[in-house]
């Protein structure tokens, strides 16, 4: 990526001089990285009110009890990965609120109790195959990085989003496991 957005530089900047226009590429840059601190600060507010609302809802055992909540779905789900089923719930629960980036320890988490188990550890396992693709449709009840984005931006109705963002991602998430179900038939099938 470093060089994707190197080579953009160096382009931008090529043809700003060639077409006479450095100055004005130059002062786009400085606007735009200005934006980009903005923003960052913006969006800095609503991340820790997010992650501290999920410390207090771990601390507070919520999460356990959630976790409890979903194991006969994550035993039905992983049949063979009982003993990554805290991490597992606990990495949807964060994506189900919003917090992708506090889902990730425990997405590793739960990868590393399930290779445990793996009795090919140079190939993953059909848990583990579900796991990643519903870690990737993330299930999401409040998508906090976008709703901050659109706060920070002076939307007039932020939460519009909330509903279609909600039943896309419950699509997808069916159609990961529903793909994954799938897999797993053939892969018995053709064995």
């Amino acid at each position: 990526m470093d060089f994707v957005w190197g080579g953009m530089l160096f382009l931008s900047l090529t043809v700003g001089v060639l077409t006479g226009q450095g100055g004005v590429v130059a002062d786009a840059m400085l606007a735009g990285a200005g934006e980009a601190v903005r923003l960052c600060i913006d969006l800095c507010g609503a991340f820790m009110l997010w992650m501290g609302l999920m410390n207090v809802a771990e601390e507070a055992g919520m999460i356990r009890r959630l976790s409890a909540l979903l194991q006969p779905v994550t035993a039905r789900l992983f049949p063979a990965s009982a003993k990554a089923a805290a991490p597992i719930t606990l990495n949807l629960a964060a994506n189900f609120f919003g917090m992708g980036s506090a889902a990730t320890p425990f997405g590793l988490e739960a990868m590393a109790a399930m290779q445990e188990n793996n009795p090919k550890p140079d190939t993953a396992t059909a848990d583990m195959c579900l796991f990643l693709c519903l870690n990737a449709s993330a299930v999401e009840l409040l998508p906090t990085g976008v709703l901050a984005l659109r706060a920070s931006c002076g939307s007039a109705d932020v939460y519009a989003i909330v509903v279609p963002t909600f039943l896309a991602s419950l699509l997808c998430a069916a159609a990961a496991v529903l793909g994954c179900w799938l897999g797993r038939r053939w892969s018995r099938r053709t064995g």
